[in-house]
């Protein structure tokens, strides 16, 4: 299978790596563009028969499946400009939330679907969350799971919860992420622990946390529960933590939220015409 990608930023290079790693591609059966192309050079660097080309119609041209990995505002343009060499027998996927599948399938007559990856498929894990347009036919969809299967957990989502899914899946790991660095200049600033060691033991911890959580020995709530012995250290932790987190996690939603209300409504603008 072919396969084309438009747009080499930083999750679509994250995709592109993570298929050819797992060999769920071929280098040769691959073909990039950018429009900085030094950031499709360095996929090239790495992966020698890789194509680039330089525009996306050309991308389009030698490709059955084409990935969309440029930002929400720029899709229409994309849409646009493959759509004449588009056939039924193509299929058209963009990796951002704000494009629902109504919105490829105004511009295209082929099978269109929307794929959230995430940075953890990078590593082979992680869910990826799907959601296929009406005219997106059997084969495709199943060609689809199978290959995603490779580098993630395929979930299929409703419309309704596609931000939200994104939220804990594409955005969770940022978040948690400036959540881990901030735990660890707090141990540096209170006590004698220095940088190198701190963020060894964390990202440890947070390597154990997440094969524990993988081979079923715990659940979240069971796990708190074995660490958190009743009158003990961790505990006085947890209190605080109960006291000062407050709504900060509501304030996160709503805020991303937000946003996605904003993208939309742009959005919107641009699929009336």
């Amino acid at each position: 299978m072919e396969v084309g990608i438009i747009g080499t930023g930083n999750m679509g290079t994250i995709l592109a790596e993570a298929m050819l790693n797992a060999n769920a591609v071929s280098p040769s059966s691959m073909t990039v563009t950018n429009r900085t192309k030094a950031k499709a050079t360095l996929l090239k660097n790495t992966f020698s028969e890789l194509k680039i080309e330089t525009n996306a119609i050309e991308v389009a041209k030698q490709s059955e499946l084409i990935f969309i990995c440029v930002k929400p505002h720029d899709v229409y343009d994309i849409l646009n400009q493959i759509k004449s060499v588009m056939t039924k027998n193509h299929c058209v996927v963009s990796i951002t939330s704000p494009i629902s599948v109504m919105n490829l399938e105004s511009q295209l007559a082929c099978s269109v679907a929307r794929i959230i990856p995430s940075i953890t498929n990078r590593a082979f894990s992680g869910v990826s969350l799907f959601s296929f347009g009406n005219q997106c036919t059997e084969e495709w969809k199943k060609k689809l799971w199978s290959l995603f299967e490779k580098i993630s957990v395929p979930v299929e989502i409703d419309e309704n919860i596609t931000r939200v899914s994104s939220d804990i899946v594409s955005c969770g790991p940022a978040f948690f992420s400036y959540l881990i660095q901030r735990f660890i200049t707090a141990a540096i600033q209170e006590t004698n622990i220095n940088q190198e060691t701190a963020t060894k033991l964390a990202s440890e911890m947070i390597i154990g946390f997440g094969e524990l959580l993988k081979k079923g020995y715990y659940t979240l709530p069971t796990l708190q529960e074995k660490v958190c012995v009743k009158g003990g250290i961790t505990g006085e932790g947890i209190k605080v933590l109960e006291t000062e987190l407050g709504d900060v996690f509501e304030h996160v939603f709503q805020a991303t939220h937000r946003k996605f209300k904003e993208d939309l409504a742009h959005i919107a603008q641009q699929y009336s015409n």
